[in-house]
């Protein structure tokens, strides 16, 4: 069923603000996990969904933020479209609101872009209860300061997302995934070599002992590339099954009840970590299990020019994430101010004072 609840939500963030009442947005749940626990009155937003625009010819799409992932994926499929970012859902309910307020990107983010790269413009409700519109729903109508990219990531504590334009592209035509068994070390240096050539590379993961290589584009250049990539290909449906199951962190790697997410630069060496390694994004996101300290690890990270964030299951299912640099956080703080004066929506969801 799609509603506008435009006016309803508004009403409420501008009556919270009136009276000093944090807010915790909350739609589907199921990224949850992902920021730190907040304790405030719940606002809804998982009734505020629907497709409002949508032109195959030009590549966008507009929707409202509580709009189920699968139902948009599901418009785009029937033209052969698709959504670029390739954002893990991490649930059968999730919204595009909360994969752009998480900036979740999947597997193609390296070699196709991040969910802020396709961000043509949103409306928000800002902490005093305003609605604010930035960007445009067309690529020809963006300009201006790009404030609308800074809701990718913010969670919520910049403003309540209404609607989001996007860009989209096109379905490629054909897919092929290479195998082959290697180490690490040789799995980043293969990686880094094969960005740097004129091949379709759309995702990558090395996981226990083997490196996937996605490829995608014409049939015609698919037929080069076991010629120029060394390994076997998998077969299709084994190969599907690998990516969505990499994309959702519903590989064995990931179930046990707490995991590192590791951004580092893509040609980074191997933080000196013991501990079970899984590498994707060309190597610009590892994951790691280990039992070291979690200021050893944040620590190793940070020397590599990198961020490292720990995901947690079970008892305890919230991110501690990497702390800020003191710039950064002044301009987090300046950021929140500016939209958030009172400071109401999703307090402490990122950092503590945020």
């Amino acid at each position: 069923m799609q509603a506008d609840r435009s006016n309803e939500l508004r009403e409420h963030v501008a009556e919270a603000y009136a009276r000093q009442t944090p807010l915790c947005i909350t739609s589907s749940g199921s990224k949850a996990g992902l920021g730190r626990p907040v304790n405030a009155a719940q606002l809804e937003v998982a009734a505020h969904r629907g497709v409002t625009h949508h032109e195959p010819t030009e590549l966008v799409l507009t929707a409202r933020a509580g709009t189920p992932l699968a139902e948009i994926e599901q418009l785009l499929a029937a033209h052969d479209q698709m959504l670029p970012f390739e954002p893990p859902h991490l649930g059968e309910s999730a919204t595009l609101g909360g994969s752009i307020a998480c900036n979740l990107s999947g597997p193609r983010r390296p070699y196709t872009g991040a969910v802020r790269d396709f961000v043509l413009g949103c409306r928000i409700i800002n902490g005093k209860g305003e609605v604010l519109h930035f960007g445009g729903e067309v690529m020809k109508n963006v300009a201006g300061y790009d404030a609308s990219r800074l809701m990718a990531g913010a969670q919520g504590t910049l403003g309540v997302l209404l609607d989001i334009s996007l860009k989209v592209l096109p379905v490629p035509a054909c897919e092929m995934t290479m195998v082959c068994s290697c180490s690490a070390a040789e799995a980043l240096q293969q990686m880094n070599r094969l960005a740097g050539q004129p091949l379709p590379l759309s995702a990558s993961a090395w996981v226990e002992g083997v490196l996937y290589l996605r490829f995608s584009g014409s049939d015609s250049a698919m037929l080069a590339i076991p010629g120029r990539v060394p390994g076997e290909v998998l077969g299709n449906a084994e190969a599907r099954s690998f990516w969505l199951e990499l994309r959702e962190r519903q590989l064995p790697f990931f179930m046990a009840s707490g995991v590192w997410r590791i951004a580092l630069p893509q040609a980074a060496a191997q933080p000196s970590i013991a501990g079970r390694w899984l590498l994707e994004w060309g190597g610009a996101q590892r994951w790691l299990h280990s039992d070291a300290p979690v200021d050893k690890v944040q620590t190793a990270a940070a020397a590599l020019g990198g961020h490292a964030t720990l995901l947690r299951r079970g008892e305890h299912p919230r991110a501690l994430l990497h702390p800020l640099a003191p710039e950064l956080m002044h301009v987090h703080r300046r950021l929140k101010q500016a939209f958030d004066p009172a400071g109401i929506l999703n307090p402490g969801r990122l950092y503590e004072g945020l």
